[in-house]
């Protein structure tokens, strides 16, 4: 290819959050201003590529801006769904969610993850309930360490109930984004 790549970020319309990183060519740039949707230049298959052409969530582009040096594009644009692979919100989502992702995919039946999410949501929601007293308790009465680790606890638990919903950490966000206002 004889044309620069430009690094494209996403970022969402509405909350402003970061969606993803991907690559722009001249094409994949003219593409995206022409079509209002996001399209991509694949560095590893050395061809254009539409957002959301195989998932169905598509990017809808809001606004294009370049930097100033025209070597970097910044996109806002709307989402149909999820815009990571992994079927998060974003693709830079933390560690923790990340894993949990995984662990949920791979299904496997030692994973305290995975089988905890097949109990469903009513379990989850004890876990969380257990878990929600527990620091409560070692907020008041017991060592920094010991309430880190409850606090853990009821994070971990609570992002999985989350995933049981079939929600995202970044809905959580968003709400208390809306309460800021």
């Amino acid at each position: 290819m004889s044309e620069e790549l430009r690094a494209a970020i996403v970022q969402d319309d509405a909350s402003g959050r970061v969606l993803m990183l991907g690559w722009m060519d001249e094409e994949a740039l003219a593409l995206t201003r022409s079509t209002g949707l996001v399209h991509f230049f694949s560095r590893s298959r050395q061809q254009l590529w539409q957002k959301g052409e195989t998932s169905g969530h598509h990017l809808h582009v809001v606004e294009v801006v370049l930097d100033c040096d025209e070597d970097a594009v910044l996109v806002r644009a709307q989402a149909d769904g999820p815009t990571c692979h992994d079927g998060s919100t974003s693709c830079f989502t933390p560690w923790l969610w990340r894993k949990i992702l995984q662990r949920e995919e791979h299904n496997a039946p030692d994973s305290y993850v995975a089988s905890s999410l097949t109990k469903g949501t009513a379990f989850l929601a004890r876990k969380v309930g257990e878990e929600a007293v527990e620091t409560a308790v070692a907020s008041l009465s017991e060592s920094d360490e010991r309430f880190v680790s409850e606090a853990a606890d009821l994070w971990f638990h609570l992002l999985m109930l989350l995933r049981s919903r079939g929600m995202d950490p970044a809905d959580l966000e968003d709400e208390l984004r809306r309460r800021e206002k």
